[in-house]
């Protein structure tokens, strides 16, 4: 096709945008483990033959699919063009070139026609278990924390790496998830390769070299116009955060000028001793992520709508750790990043940004005590739950109950639980009066109990968030309720971060936190807070002390005890 128009390039970018979706059905489609089949813990995306990407499957999480946007630069370093062959496949599991832990395969096969490499694609998901200590946050080192796998060919012609396959389940307490979703993740970058060599071909090119600048060019210029209507100036903000051996404080500050916005962590705490430590390319994932939901949200994510935002951290901070530093849970403070850079845009765009969220996922791995507790297939196991909570409530809308925010991470569900794994749910609902109280209420958290469904006890390993300091509200907004990890027989409550043994007779109770609410909680309508009470989302006695709403025996509103109780 000569003498291309930007209607052409319009359409083949919208192509790309189909191919990539197909990706990442094909990887959650084919895949073994529930977190990537039941969850969606993948990303998938097309590059150039210079690694910048030009389009990312919406289907994901930003932890991969940024990541993986700088990723694939490395790989291309590593094994140049020149001397790709078809069927070739190449992979890392590195954190500090994939996606900031061991469990995330990172894959990378060049896409050939006429004989010529013409783009790349890329794809990462999470596998289940990979060893050593499994995904918590007690390693001390990046070598405790499981099998580290330099960037190597995984496929090499069409013939896959049996050694370096049987090394991963070797190493694995899961070796058939784990093979399974090896395989997947190949599939997915060869239809990729497929569908885009395809696309190429009906619309009569040989290169993407002038799709590729059309669509780099056009979302760089549509991004920093929308950069340009924000105000100048240059914002600092301090998020405070539970920690683990100490509790940390995120410093910073974003600077925003014409045409770029430059966040940097100056300030901020250093490492943990313990594995919630974040190389900064996860941190700069999630970053750049709130960042764009606010910014020129509406144009795809690619290296052209990526370029005018840049994240930098002294090395050795708590969000830039250096290796050999323990990583397995990164996501427990690197999904926090967009409530940070929330706090500096409230001070530019105070009527456009949402309140803080529950942010970080309610990770809940669980395994055998001890392999001497295994004895016979059916009771080895290695699961990892998703659950979460609520979000901030936004500037002219409530947040959303139980929802993944900004992890894109859907919550493990029951039936797949109980099926993969010797657990038994007793209880899934959400949490009544959790979401901060606002004109716009904030997102609920959820209740979930569970036992073991064996006579043997198991392994807890947490490392979440929000168990101290909740997510707060903005414009006289309340906080959230923080999240609370119980044991029913025993009595206790259990802090956010360890390992613990959990007895079989004993029911676990979870509650995930909920989001920060908007606005004076007295200026909510009333006949929304009676709804919330119908609904069981918020308690008779909150919405008299936190609305002020004042309802009848039937929960209508009683119109006239509530404007005297709000005057009051």
């Amino acid at each position: 096709m000569s003498g291309q128009s930007a209607i052409d390039h319009q359409i083949m970018w919208n192509r790309l945008l189909a191919v990539v979706e197909e990706q990442g059905q094909v990887l959650i489609r084919t895949a073994f483990s529930p977190i990537v089949r039941e969850c969606g813990d993948i990303s998938a995306g097309i590059f150039d033959c210079q690694g910048r990407m030009l389009a990312q499957a919406v289907t994901g999480t930003p932890g991969h699919i940024n990541t993986m946007a700088e990723a694939v630069k490395y790989m291309l370093n590593r094994f140049p063009i020149d001397t790709m062959q078809p069927g070739d496949v190449y992979m890392t599991n590195d954190p500090w070139l994939a996606s900031g832990h061991l469990n995330d395969f990172l894959l990378v096969q060049p896409a050939f026609l006429n004989g010529k490499v013409v783009g790349l694609t890329s794809c990462t998901s999470h596998l289940i278990d990979l060893g050593g200590r499994g995904m918590g946050p007690e390693g001390s080192d990046i070598f405790d924390e499981g099998l580290r796998i330099p960037p190597c060919k995984l496929v090499d012609r069409g013939e896959i790496n049996q050694f370096l396959l049987e090394i991963v389940k070797t190493n694995s307490r899961e070796p058939v998830q784990n093979e399974g979703d090896t395989y997947a993740l190949i599939a997915c970058c060869e239809v990729g390769c497929e569908r885009l060599v395809t696309m190429m071909q009906e619309f009569d090119i040989e290169t993407l070299d002038a799709l590729a600048e059309y669509i780099i060019q056009t979302s760089y210029d549509g991004t920093v116009a929308a950069i340009a209507e924000i105000p100048n100036g240059h914002y600092p903000h301090q998020l405070m955060i539970d920690g683990y051996d100490f509790e940390i404080e995120i410093n910073g500050s974003l600077t925003i000028t014409e045409d770029e916005m430059v966040l940097d962590f100056t300030g901020s705490s250093p490492c943990s001793a313990f594995g919630i430590n974040v190389p900064l390319n996860y941190t700069a994932a999630y970053a750049v992520f709130g960042l764009r939901c606010l910014v020129a949200s509406d144009i795809p994510n690619n290296a052209g709508s990526l370029a005018p935002f840049k994240v930098t951290a002294p090395k050795g901070c708590i969000v830039n750790a250096q290796p050999p530093a323990p990583v397995a849970m990164r996501h427990t403070i690197g999904q926090l990043m967009p409530d940070f850079v929330f706090g500096c845009l409230h001070q530019a765009i105070p009527d456009r940004v949402p309140a803080e969220g529950a942010s970080c996922m309610f990770d809940l791995p669980m395994r055998n005590v001890t392999a001497l507790d295994v004895t016979d297939a059916g009771q080895h196991f290695a699961v990892e739950l998703v659950h979460n909570g609520g979000t901030g409530a936004r500037p002219s809308k409530d947040g959303l109950s139980a929802t993944a925010y900004p992890s894109g991470v859907w919550g493990s569900q029951v039936e797949i639980t109980e099926s993969t794994a010797p657990l038994l749910v007793h209880k899934r609902e959400l949490r009544m009066d959790s979401g901060g109280a606002g004109k716009y209420r904030g997102g609920l958290g959820q209740v979930l109990e569970l036992t073991s469904a064996e006579d043997k006890p198991f392994l807890l390993f947490l490392s979440l968030e929000r168990m101290k300091y909740p997510a707060n509200g903005f414009l006289g907004g309340a906080s959230g309720a923080v999240g609370i990890v119980e044991l029913e027989r025993a009595g206790e409550l259990l802090p956010g971060k360890g390992e613990f043994r959990i007895a079989r007779d004993e029911r676990l109770i979870f509650q995930t936190p909920g989001g920060g609410g908007f606005g004076n909680p007295f200026e909510r309508d009333p006949y929304a807070v009676a709804t919330d009470v119908q609904h069981g989302l918020v308690s008779r006695e909150a919405a008299i002390t936190d609305y002020g709403v004042v309802l009848t025996v039937d929960d209508e509103v009683d119109i006239a005890a509530t404007e005297q109780r709000r005057q009051s």
